[in-house]
Formats: C-alpha cells, sequence, structure tokens
C-alpha cells in the first residue's frame, strides 16, 4: 500500500501547476506499474537520475522497491516479508555497485545516494564525526570512534570485545552514531566455523569509508543541509510541506524552507506543496 504522504490530493483542490508537477512526479519517480523497474542496471541509472532512494516507500522521496511493482514476498506479513517477492535481492546486489552509498541518515532508515548526493552530505557528517571525537555523543562513542581510528575498519564481533559492549548495547550506539553518519556500515561475509561463510558487519568511521569531496571541503553544515534537503526535493519533484523537514537526521525548522523559497532554490505551487524553484 502507497503511504499517505505519496496520494495526491483530490483533484479538485489541484492547481495547474501542481497537477503538472504530480505528472511528472508519477513518471520521474516509477509511480506507476508502466513504469516499474525491469532490472539492476535500471535500478541504477534510477538512483543516478533521482539522486536518493529509500529501500521501502515510507515518504514522498522515491523509493527502490516501490518502483519495482511486485507483489511482496509474503502477502500480509511484516517487515522484510512486505520486499518484492523475487526483487529483494536488489538491495544487496545494488549496494555492492561502486557508484551507490547506503546510509542511514533518512531518520535511521536506508537511504541510497549517488555520488553526486553524498557530497552534498559529507559536511554534515564530518561535523558530528568532530562532535563525537569531542564528546558530544557521551563516553561510549567517543571511546568507538576512537578505537576505529586505531584500527581501522572493524567488524562488529571484533568492536563488542575490545570495548566490551554486548550485543544490545552496541546496537543502541550504532543506531544513534549511524543516523548521523558519524559511522557507516556494510555487510560482509567471514568463514563460520562450519567451514562455510556467515554475514556480518563491518563498522568504519564516515572518514574511513569517504574522501573529502572538493566541492563540500567548504561548505558549513548548514548550508549543506539546504542543499540535502533542495536534493530531497529535486528527488521527489514535489513534496508536500509538512514532510520536507523531516526526511532527514537533521531536521529542517520551517523558517529554514521558507527562506529556501525566498531565495528561489524552492517553490511552492500550491499552498502546503514544495518543489523546486524555477
Amino acid at each position: 500500500m502507497r503511504p499517505r504522504s505519496q496520494s495526491a490530493p483530490a483533484s479538485a483542490d489541484v492547481t495547474p501547476a501542481l497537477a503538472s508537477l504530480l505528472e511528472r512526479r508519477a513518471s520521474a519517480c516509477r509511480l506507476t506499474p508502466d513504469r516499474a523497474l525491469q532490472s539492476l542496471d535500471e535500478a541504477e541509472v534510477f538512483l543516478a537520475e533521482r539522486g536518493m532512494l529509500t529501500l521501502t516507500p515510507d515518504c514522498t522521496l522515491p523509493s527502490l522497491f516501490g518502483a519495482c511493482h511486485e507483489e511482496p514476498y509474503r502477502p500480509g506479513g511484516h517487515g522484510f516479508a512486505t520486499w518484492p517477492r523475487t526483487k529483494y535481492i536488489w538491495h544487496f546486489e545494488l549496494s555492492a555497485r561502486p557508484d551507490v552509498h547506503i546510509l542511514k541518515i533518512h531518520r535511521g532508515k536506508t537511504l541510497y545516494l549517488s555520488a553526486h548526493t553524498l557530497a552534498l552530505v559529507d559536511p554534515l557528517c564530518r561535523t558530528e564525526l568532530a562532535h563525537a571525537e569531542a564528546g558530544e555523543y557521551g563516553p561510549a562513542a567517543t571511546r568507538l570512534v576512537e578505537y576505529l581510528d586505531a584500527a581501522g575498519p572493524s567488524l562488529v564481533e571484533d568492536v563488542k570485545r575490545e570495548l566490551g559492549l554486548d550485543t544490545a548495547a552496541l546496537r543502541r550506539l550504532r543506531q544513534r552514531l549511524e543516523s548521523a553518519g558519524v559511522l557507516v556500515s556494510r555487510a560482509v561475509a567471514v568463514p563460520a566455523a562450519t567451514g562455510t561463510e556467515r554475514e556480518t558487519s563491518e563498522l568504519a568511521r564516515w572518514d574511513q569509508r569517504f574522501a573529502v569531496p572538493q566541492s563540500a571541503a567548504a561548505t558549513a553544515p548548514e548550508a549543506a543541509l539546504d542543499d540535502l534537503v533542495v536534493a530531497g526535493v529535486r528527488a521527489a519533484i514535489v513534496a508536500p510541506r509538512e514532510e520536507v523537514g523531516a526526511w532527514f537526521s537533521w531536521p529542517l525548522a520551517l523558517s529554514q524552507l521558507d527562506q529556501l523559497v525566498a531565495e528561489g532554490r524552492l517553490s511552492q505551487p500550491q499552498d502546503g506543496w514544495i518543489a523546486v524553484g524555477e
């Protein structure tokens, strides 16, 4: 079922300007079955075009699985059971491609970013890493980023052992730090005791995973958030005003949204709706 935020208003309430944007959005964000993704290559192009994708439909931002238009793995189920019946594997296969980057900055949920959008996020994540090093996320977070700085990217088992953390404590710490881009995790396969392989996670600091983009090196965090929000609106084509400020782990105040409209970077095609400026 499509989230309420992706539903269009009643036709009688739509101005011609908004109607045109909603039509463009339906095509560009692949909201109809005739625009369903047919291959993994096509999915990668979809990300490059839109700049960012959520995993499952949960807001107006375009969605990878939403664009598949495939029945769920287990109808009526929850969690993984709602993933596409055959294309669920695309989540893992797409993440392995070099120009695809997966973060948890969508309020702790998966967000695919293109290389261009990743550069917009970089100043925000480096600032949060500096906050963690300075103790603003608590002593446990400081110990974790200092450990990774010395040891390099590490398996979760090694982190738990070296820092004396149990599974629940590390999970809570990861949720906070990955949501802010301080940490970046990736799935890796390691040898299992049975002689086969098992999957685990490798944790790295932001600065261990990504080089500083020249275009973003001198960008202030506040300006970077503006750039990220504008990129999000561009990805969605048009979005409800009340939703835009809550897309990312760094909330955008309505006054900041009004300022972006005043500057012409965003526009209001109709009361309650936001699009990119002309």
